[in-house]
């Protein structure tokens, strides 16, 4: 069955605030890995609105695993004009022999289906598509922007907020999971970005929510969306003390559309929200804005010792390039919970 598109309120929010990124891309030949995920399809959603609104001749080859799948499941993708579906998986595949001008690697974001496979088969394949990529890359003159994570930081940290100095896991040849793999890749881009000459931009993606945000996995802020739409208590795994910031992903194209075509090239931004709340703040607020009077079930804490953090700096986005959060959290989870309402009722 089709997935319901983004909302037009998404689209224009990101059209207004990413428009000079998406004027500076006309006639730009984009090469897409990791375009039908979470993150992904609201970047290529974006993209196509901006295109056809703004007469950009933008075309963008699009990776997938399964083309006939995502066709069937994102026709308002698929059929575009501008979209060509290439099926393969980053770590194997060859890239047509065509010129591309940027390419975003956004494969094996931490939406994926990471429950299906094992932690150092997903590292392996995390590793082995950054270095099928960046071989064939070394003969073209390209913008890269690779989305890395915030877990590159390590996920037991205590500090209010992780900037991008702030020092990474220790990752070795053969990375071992998700957060050591994507170190490695990060290191992979800049070496081949020294090495070969072309622009790498990478974005350190803390903490989203926003349409295509899985609500049964493993996402607090997911989890607490269906509970709210289920009308049941949300559940708090633990005391609800570690601290998170949310950013919805229109104002994430924003971001990432803009790193892609002005970021400076071997240099690293935090990509997310600042505005912190610990988990049982944002069960609270979640509760208070989807269903007023919701009762919160709270657990016990995991272990002791200081609330742990997953909170960027975002200073060198603000101060670089105008970088700007603009849509709260309450809002946020009201565009969030709508969109999955709609969808569930026409399923």
């Amino acid at each position: 069955m089709p997935t319901r598109p983004i909302p037009n309120e998404d689209l224009a929010h990101v059209l207004e605030h990413a428009r000079p990124a998406f004027e500076a891309l006309r006639d730009a030949k984009i090469f897409i890995a990791g375009g039908t995920g979470f993150f992904g399809r609201t970047l290529v959603e974006s993209l196509l609105h901006a295109n056809r609104t703004l007469s950009l001749g933008i075309t963008a080859t699009l990776l997938t695993r399964d083309a006939q799948s995502f066709a069937a499941s994102a026709p308002h993708i698929a059929e575009d004009h501008a979209i060509k579906l290439l099926q393969g998986d980053l770590a194997e595949c060859e890239l047509p022999s065509m010129d591309f001008t940027h390419v975003l690697h956004a494969a094996a974001d931490s939406a994926g289906k990471q429950a299906l496979v094992s932690e150092v088969a997903l590292a392996e394949s995390i590793v082995a598509g950054t270095r099928n990529l960046l071989r064939q890359l070394r003969a073209q003159s390209v913008r890269l922007l690779y989305l890395s994570s915030g877990a590159v930081y390590g996920r037991s940290c205590s500090e209010n907020f992780l900037d991008e100095d702030t020092p990474l896991l220790d990752a070795h040849a053969t990375a071992a999971n998700y957060d050591e793999a994507k170190v490695l890749a990060e290191e992979l881009c800049l070496a081949a970005s020294r090495n070969a000459g072309f622009d790498v931009v990478i974005a350190r993606c803390f903490a989203f929510v926003g349409p295509y945000l899985p609500l049964d996995q493993h996402f607090a802020l997911g989890n607490f969306i269906d509970d709210a739409l289920q009308h049941r208590p949300i559940h708090i795994r633990g005391d609800g003390s570690p601290r998170r910031a949310w950013m919805h992903t229109a104002d994430l194209a924003v971001w990432l559309w803009t790193l892609l075509v002005q970021g400076r090239s071997q240099r690293v931004y935090n990509v997310g929200s600042d505005e912190a709340y610990s988990l049982r703040e944002a069960a609270q607020i979640t509760a208070d804005t989807l269903l007023p009077g919701l009762a919160i079930d709270v657990g016990e804490a995991l272990q002791a010792g200081p609330a742990k953090s997953y909170v960027p700096c975002v200073q060198r986005a603000r101060h670089e390039l105008g970088l700007q959060v603009r849509i709260p959290l309450a809002e946020a989870l009201v565009r969030t919970a709508r969109w999955h309402r709609v969808l569930n009722d026409h399923q």
